[in-house]
C-alpha cells in the first residue's frame, strides 16, 4: 500500500510529528511504501486558501498530486483551543478534491485530555465534502505520552496499533 503521511505542525518540538513518525515506522515495518510530508519543509508557509490564486502555487499542486497518488493518508496535527490546527485545515482547503474517496487516519496531539473530540472538526469536511473513509479510531496524545521520540504510553501505543490495523483493513477493502 502507498501511504502519504502528513505532519501539519509548524512547531519545532511537535508531538503530533513524533506520533506520525512512530506510526510511519510501524507501517514501514509492515512493508508499506510511505511518502512523508512535513509542512515545515515546503520552502515557506503555504498560501492561505483564498479560493483563487492560492491554488496556483506549485507546492499546492505537488501536494495534490502526492495525496491523489496515495491509497491512504495519515494526517497528524496539533490541537489548539479545542480544534485542529489552522495549517491542517488550510492544507485540506488547498488540496480539496485530491482527498476524494481516500481512507484517512487521524493523529493529533493536545494540551490536555479534554481535547479528544477536537479532531472531528478536521474529520467532518473530509467525510462530508470529499467522501473520505475516516478510520473510526482517532489517536489523540498529550505531552506525557512521550519520552523523547519514544511513545512510552502503553495505552496510546495500543490505540495507535488498533488504528493502524483498521487503516490497513479499510484501504484493502476499498482498493
Amino acid at each position: 500500500m502507498k501511504i502519504t503521511a502528513i505532519s501539519c505542525s509548524l512547531r519545532e518540538e511537535s508531538r503530533s510529528r513524533r506520533l506520525l513518525a512512530v506510526a510511519a515506522d510501524r507501517l514501514a515495518r509492515r512493508g508499506h511504501t510511505l511518502d512523508t510530508i512535513d509542512l515545515r519543509n515546503l520552502g515557506g508557509a503555504l498560501p492561505l486558501c483564498d479560493a483563487g490564486m492560492s491554488y496556483a502555487d506549485p507546492r499546492v499542486a505537488d501536494l495534490r498530486t502526492r495525496i491523489e497518488a496515495a491509497d491512504g493518508v495519515l494526517l497528524a496535527f496539533p490541537i489548539y483551543n479545542y480544534d485542529g490546527s489552522a495549517a491542517a485545515k488550510n492544507l485540506i482547503e488547498l488540496t480539496g478534491r485530491a482527498w476524494t474517496d481516500k481512507v484517512v487516519g487521524l493523529l493529533a496531539s493536545a494540551g490536555g485530555r479534554g481535547s479528544y473530540m477536537a479532531p472531528m472538526g478536521i474529520a467532518n469536511p473530509l467525510l462530508l465534502d470529499f467522501q473520505c473513509t475516516i478510520v473510526p479510531r482517532i489517536v489523540v496524545v498529550t505531552e506525557d505520552a512521550f519520552d523523547g521520540d519514544r511513545l512510552r504510553d502503553t495505552f496510546a501505543g495500543e490505540l495507535l496499533d488498533d488504528m493502524l490495523g483498521r487503516f490497513e483493513r479499510l484501504i484493502a477493502a476499498v482498493r
